[in-house]
């Protein structure tokens, strides 16, 4: 196939553009078919035709056959001039074999979903019931896990147009009405209570824009009252706040000096662990007799401490992987671990709500960053097929690494990415995923693995799992996990010259993983986060 095409292609083409076609068109999961050119001249096999026709068959019979074969020749010149134009350009072969296979793809699915029909109306007919029809529409499937799947992707993220344009109008009448009380301020009319800038700083840059500032002193500030409430006790499931009052508009506070005792609802402690008693805050107590409260040196100087070899072991066992490694932060193991992983010579696609955390990181690797539409596959899948066929648009060489990088739930949507569609692509394309899983571990799945365990996909189908300890596990730092032998590069990279984990919080989370200690509200909070999910996503 490959000569043939190459044959066909050289009187049209020159050498440079057959090499820049063929380059792009061998990378493809699929191969165009085509028809080969003949072994023999047409000038021969015309002749012998023509002395065949001569003695084999009448006048008539070889017009015939001769009107056949100019006709015959002609379409097949004509198919293989088009061919030979799409060879030299590109993009036109490319979608010429992306729409042929989207249309195979088309007639399948109408194929299967022809017979789906047929075989409903077969079960109705026997009278097999709609209990069994409706289930079978429910797509059941067994995961790894042994659990049944019945989850329909981003079916919650859909919201009415009622809903829509009500939240668009009162945040019209918001800014409207903020942009009124400027003017009022303005012209004395309303007093100002907002700082004023020095004169003698006056021609200097601003330090937030006017937008900024008209929201911060108009809008926020009615509702500040409910932030930045002062805490005075451990974070747990309740917590004391401390009373204030303002007599001016939430400019200034008063506090009378007494304490409100509240449920908390408003921390990352999913799961109650933040707590200054328990075993595992005793474990924790029990560390800095043993090892301090912090190591002074980087790993590169004195190595790990033991809390944190034993804890990395443990994090790898209960995600199923081969190795881990954790940090001190959480918003750093984002930040800085993506440039181990790329270059400028790699493409990163980027989910359209992904964390800050994940952004500088994508800033600060050098490479190619391309953003996709929040959970669209579609949409993810065209910036995959084009990132192969047309490579990098500055360099017009094709990417060394494609990296994908999402949530497992996204902090500020409450979304959840659909992680087997993520997997499917990732496979299709040869790219590697990246998940982050920092509100999603230890809150999803029925023992708190994640994202992972929920859909009941495979841990190795991942290639870096990302997590932090400050979120459901009560503790501090983060942790990536993922096969031992790309894991040698993170531990040879920037990660020598940086503070070790704290021994404190290594064995609070260690003790935590342990789970033999873990109290019943725990894991009934755990089947909360678990059947909330699950209903809101259920078909």
């Amino acid at each position: 196939m490959e000569g043939g095409l190459e044959t066909e292609l050289s009187p049209l083409a020159s050498p440079a553009e057959r090499r820049t076609a063929f380059r792009i068109f061998h990378r493809l999961p699929f191969r165009l078919e085509t028809r080969k050119s003949p072994s023999k001249p047409l000038t021969d096999e015309l002749c012998n035709e023509e002395e065949h026709n001569k003695t084999t068959e009448t006048v008539d019979d070889e017009k015939f056959e001769a009107d056949n074969d100019d006709e015959s020749r002609n379409g097949q010149r004509k198919e293989e001039a088009q061919l030979n134009g799409q060879l030299v350009e590109r993009t036109d072969i490319l979608e010429c074999a992306w729409h042929r296979r989207q249309e195979e793809a088309d007639d399948a699915e109408l194929q299967a979903a022809l017979e789906s029909e047929e075989e409903q109306e077969r079960k109705v007919a026997l009278g097999t019931g709609s209990a069994s029809a409706s289930q079978a529409d429910l797509g059941e499937k067994i995961d790894i896990y042994g659990n049944v799947s019945k989850r329909a992707p981003n079916d919650f993220e859909h919201i009415s147009t009622f809903t829509l344009l009500s939240v668009y109008f009162s945040w019209m009448m918001l800014l409207l009405f903020a942009y009124l009380r400027e003017i009022l301020k303005r012209i004395g009319i309303e007093d100002d209570k907002s700082n004023k800038e020095r004169p003698e700083l006056k021609n200097f840059t601003p330090l937030f824009s006017d937008f900024e500032s008209l929201y911060q002193r108009n809008c926020y500030i009615r509702v500040r009252d409910v932030f930045e409430r002062p805490i005075a006790s451990v974070p747990g499931a309740t917590v004391d706040i401390i009373d204030r009052i303002s007599y001016d508009g939430n400019w200034t506070y008063v506090h009378p000096g007494s304490k409100t005792n509240v449920i908390n609802i408003g921390s990352y402690n999913y799961l109650g662990f933040a707590q200054s008693s328990g075993p595992c805050a005793e474990a924790a107590a029990e560390s800095i007799d043993r090892e301090g409260v912090a190591m002074c040196t980087t790993v590169h100087e004195r190595g790990r401490s033991v809390s944190q070899h034993r804890l990395e072991k443990l994090v790898a066992e209960f995600l199923g992987v081969e190795d881990a490694i954790c940090f001190s932060m959480g918003f750093a193991t984002n930040s800085m671990n993506a440039p181990c992983l790329v270059d400028k010579h790699s493409l990163i696609i980027s989910d359209q709500f992904n964390h800050a955390s994940l952004i500088l990181g994508c800033r600060l690797s050098g490479a190619s960053t391309k953003v996709f539409k929040h959970n669209d596959m579609k949409s993810l899948e065209k910036i995959l097929r084009d990132a192969i066929a047309y490579g990098n648009p500055k360099t017009h060489r094709p990417y060394k690494k494609i990296l994908i990088i999402v949530e497992g739930i996204y902090s500020m949507e409450g979304s959840i990415c659909n992680l087997p569609g993520i997997i499917a692509l990732k496979k299709k394309y040869k790219a590697y995923l990246y998940l982050d899983e920092a509100h999603s571990i230890g809150a999803m799945g029925k023992s708190g693995r994640g994202m992972v365990e929920y859909w009941g996909c495979n841990p190795k189908d991942v290639d870096i799992l990302m997590g932090t300890f400050t979120k459901s596990f009560g503790s501090s730092g983060g942790y990536i996990a993922g096969s031992k032998v790309s894991f040698e590069l993170f531990r040879k990279s920037y990660l020598i010259f940086s503070a070790r984990n704290q021994p404190p919080a290594s064995e609070f989370s260690h003790r935590l993983l342990q789970q033999s200690d873990v109290p019943s509200n725990r894991t009934a909070n755990l089947h909360f986060h678990e059947y909330h999910y699950g209903q809101r996503r259920h078909y």
